[in-house]
């Protein structure tokens, strides 16, 4: 029987909490197109309006391991820069994955900038064993709240 697991990620960033949040989380479909091009080769909402219940998909290029996911939004409070995502097609559902949900607050940090916690919960398929999907998971997590950064600080007026 399979069993749920869990893992969590705090990535620090110079970026205000509700820049980065918007940036990151509620835009991340029009931005990594443009700011990690190499990995999301395009993104598009599929349906609802960005609020809870919306589904949006990316399709990835060959570095990933997955041609596409798709992903619905299950939990939002914008004013709090928190969302909860459930993983509901591709991206590793079906084959290793039973079900898989990220927990995302992005919280002010001591001093300015921000702190983003992440908090992701999978069930893996039986006789499907965890190798280095975990440290694969919490590396990409990173380069787009990253990436997402990088694009912050180069556009000051962006995402106000």
């Amino acid at each position: 029987m399979a069993s749920v697991n869990s893992w969590t990620l705090e990535i620090a960033s110079p970026v205000a909490p509700q820049r980065l949040f918007r940036a990151a989380v509620m835009d991340w479909h029009t931005l990594a197109p443009k700011v990690a091009s190499h990995v999301v080769a395009s993104a598009q909402p599929v349906e609802g309006d960005g609020g809870v219940g919306s589904v949006r998909q990316f399709n990835f290029t060959s570095v990933m391991p997955f041609s596409f996911m798709k992903e619905r939004l299950e939990f939002l409070d914008a004013d709090k820069c928190e969302c909860k995502n459930t993983l509901i097609e591709g991206g590793g559902i079906g084959v290793a994955i039973e079900t898989a949900t990220s927990h995302i607050k992005v919280e002010p940090a001591a001093g300015g900038g921000s702190v983003v916690k992440v908090e992701s919960t999978y069930k893996l398929l039986p006789g499907v064993e965890v190798k280095d999907e975990i440290a694969k998971a919490k590396e990409s997590v990173t380069v787009i709240f990253k990436g997402a950064e990088a694009y912050l600080v180069a556009n000051p007026d962006a995402y106000n």
